[in-house]
């Protein structure tokens, strides 16, 4: 007789089915060429070039663990346009872009001056990339790629709201608007997170702290009519957060007959 499966086997299975669909749909999305991977030598250099060794430890140990990058610049350098970064801490996004041979034009906008200091520190004007002061509530023109990553739970739903509204009006033809964020659902991942949050809140090194946590269904109700092709996947990794990455694209324009 067929032994069953237990529960856990089954849980097994269905984790590895979803991650297996996952991998081919986004297979499917990106160019037959992928971006390089940036190497470790290559993320050591780009640490080095921040200012003391707390920020250098912090840009080593981001860029090695966090699989956003890797995600963002697949998707940006299969359908190369301008990048606007919205909340862009120290700009660690264009370092891992140019690492992996994407050198597209780039704006990174912060609210926190720090960052904005420590990121114009390690990559002058000069060589390209620009960082500015700015509010995402005041959002400048700007036509290509849109990047929000780990910015929406630290504003209140309003400005949530009119932050991705304002973002998918800037995203061109055949670029797309970028997001990772942290989801509210009853996961024990999103539990994990919002002790993480805690602890960030009292280091300082997010002002202002949680506002709102997003759910799924916010999210795609905000950019609901903003002819973007909406597709939304796990982003944990290796990690306990309850990370996901939406990539909102424009379909191109049409070819010219």
């Amino acid at each position: 007789m067929k032994r069953e499966p237990s529960g856990r086997q089954q849980s097994r299975e269905r984790h590895f089915l979803v991650k297996r669909r996952m991998t081919l749909n986004t297979a499917a999305t990106l160019s037959p060429d992928p971006a390089p991977l940036p190497d470790s030598e290559q993320l050591r250099g780009i640490a080095r070039r921040y200012p003391g060794r707390w920020l250098q430890g912090y840009a080593r140990g981001k860029l090695r663990s966090d699989p956003v990058y890797a995600a963002a610049a697949a998707e940006i350098s299969a359908h190369p346009a301008p990048v606007l970064d919205v909340g862009c801490g120290i700009g660690l996004l264009v370092h891992y872009l140019r690492a992996s041979n994407c050198r597209v034009p780039y704006l990174g906008l912060d609210v926190d001056e720090r960052k904005i200091r420590s990121a114009r520190y390690a990559m002058p004007s000069l060589a390209g990339p620009r960082f500015e002061i700015g509010s995402c509530e005041a959002l400048m023109p700007w036509q290509g790629h849109v990047v929000i990553l780990d910015v929406l739970h630290y504003l209140d739903a309003r400005v949530q709201n009119n932050l991705l509204l304002a973002a998918a009006t800037r995203v061109a033809p055949g670029a797309a608007l970028i997001i990772r964020t942290v989801l509210r659902d009853r996961s024990w991942r999103f539990a994990v997170t919002r002790a993480e949050e805690f602890f960030i809140h009292y280091s300082r090194w997010i002002p202002g702290g949680v506002r709102d946590y997003p759910s799924l269904e916010t999210l795609h109700a905000a950019l609901a009519d903003s002819g973007l092709v909406i597709e939304t996947t796990p982003l944990h990794d290796h990690t306990p957060f309850n990370s996901y990455l939406l990539v909102a694209r424009r379909e191109p324009a049409p070819a010219a007959t």
